[in-house]
């Protein structure tokens, strides 16, 4: 027989053996908040969920083929009339996609000295004599200003030069009589989010712009947003209304927004912080998500909650709606009081 000493516990029959509990899976907060968000949010993707990352910009057309460097549509000489705030974004995008600093010569009379050697620095041309009649011209300069521009312009706008314009106000016929050889052109409205390639360009071709060259515009005006054609010149006051003036109503959202929270007892700072970060974050989240706004609105809104009333004054028949129809009509009129 088997000796046990004093301390020696026999062991259990397996009948009586008490089953040893599988420990709860850890969750982390992440996981937690990734599981409420993905029910409120479906159109996001899951890696988005809870994660701060780059934007995403939405783009119309690659601007780059990946793994063969720069897109063929780019094109091969470039002229830039006009490098400021706009035109020196555009170039910044053109750069980062990969168009070679050489293909590019600058026109710009009143560019700052330092503005002219960093561009210079980068391989960027600034002599136009040795521009001869390249692929494109881009018109970047104030509407006020193309006059002025036409004169250096004309001699190298030919029938086979891609015009492309993103002057407020200027139509494809302002544009053609001032540049009488030129044929193929393209009249492009982005808005101020370009300047940071976040912007949203609405754009019309002439009919004599060629498949290739609409490509070439294409991948022109992507490098700063995303870019939607339309066939109707007459549109653009429509986009100018919606995209091109948009920015000033968010950012007039984020203003009234934050004294409404001053109003209701918020710090002024607090206010504008808060307020500034709503916006932000909401314009974010619905630029990446696949939900459609007003589904993205459904989602966060609780019925009988404290959104549920707030949307009940800005959802009634005098509320946001059709104040933003007054406002983008007023703009669509007096865009085209502007174009003559």
């Amino acid at each position: 027989m088997e000796q046990r000493g004093r301390g020696d516990v026999p062991p259990r029959p397996a009948a009586h053996r008490r089953r040893r509990a599988d420990p709860a899976p850890v969750r982390d907060d992440a996981q937690i908040r990734r599981r409420g968000l993905r029910a409120l949010l479906p159109g996001v993707p899951v890696r988005d969920l809870g994660r701060q990352v780059g934007p995403r910009i939405p783009r119309r057309g690659a601007v780059r083929d990946r793994g063969r460097g720069v897109s063929p549509a780019l094109p091969a000489s470039l002229v830039l009339v006009g490098a400021g705030k706009m035109g020196g974004a555009m170039l910044d995008g053109w750069l980062a996609a990969g168009l070679e600093p050489a293909r590019v010569t600058v026109i710009d009379p009143g560019l700052p000295p330092e503005a002219a050697e960093a561009w210079a620095a980068r391989g960027v041309r600034l002599d136009p004599a040795g521009a001869g009649e390249p692929d494109a011209v881009v018109l970047a300069v104030k509407p006020q200003g193309l006059d002025a521009a036409a004169g250096a312009v004309a001699p190298l706008a030919g029938p086979g030069t891609l015009v492309v314009s993103v002057l407020a106000g200027k139509t494809i016929a302002d544009l053609k009589g001032r540049l009488p050889r030129a044929r193929a052109v393209v009249r492009a409205m982005p808005n101020l989010p370009a300047s940071i390639g976040r912007g949203a360009t609405g754009a019309v071709a002439s009919p004599e712009v060629s498949a290739d060259q609409r490509r070439t515009a294409d991948a022109l005006l992507s490098a700063n947003g995303l870019v939607e054609w339309v066939v109707d010149e007459g549109l653009i006051d429509a986009v100018t209304a919606v995209s091109g003036s948009g920015p000033a109503y968010v950012f007039l959202l984020a203003e009234t927004l934050a004294e409404a929270g001053v109003a209701a007892g918020l710090p002024p700072e607090t206010a504008a912080r808060l307020a500034r970060q709503t916006v932000a974050g909401a314009g974010e989240l619905l630029g990446r998500s696949a939900a459609e706004a007003a589904e993205l609105r459904r989602n966060v809104t609780s019925p009988g909650g404290t959104t549920a009333a707030a949307l009940g004054v800005l959802m009634a028949g005098d509320g946001l709606a059709p104040l933003m129809r007054e406002a983008v009509a007023a703009a669509q009129r007096r865009a085209r009081e502007l174009a003559g």
